[in-house]
């Protein structure tokens, strides 16, 4: 009799589970140029509001794609920096965006 495997992902159910949201692509493009502040991806990113955003955020620097620098001045600054996880995955998307080109061809 098999038994069933509880809470275990392959790699790719991990991997698609990682970047699913509709905003952490986005978020990707944008903090590939560098450090960014929320208010920098607000006004990158269309439509989309700053609960959602930092609700993105979180749960990319939990995944281990950024991290969060807080400086201690007034006004407050936070910052947000790719990991060396998130660099990796940010290569990644820009093969998936070569393959991207190439169905677009095909159409």
């Amino acid at each position: 009799m098999q038994r069933a495997v509880k809470n275990k992902l392959c790699p790719l159910e991990k991997a698609v589970n990682t970047i699913s949201g509709k905003w952490k692509i986005p978020i990707l493009w944008q903090i590939q140029e560098g450090k960014k502040r929320p208010s920098e991806f607000l006004r990158g990113i269309a439509h989309m509001d700053r609960r959602v955003l930092n609700q993105q955020l979180t749960e990319m620097i939990s995944d281990g794609l950024l991290t969060k620098r807080s400086y201690h001045e007034l006004p407050p600054r936070v910052e947000y920096e790719l990991t060396e996880l998130g660099r990796k995955l940010v290569e990644v998307l820009w093969q998936l965006n070569d393959w991207g080109k190439l169905l677009m061809e095909e159409d």
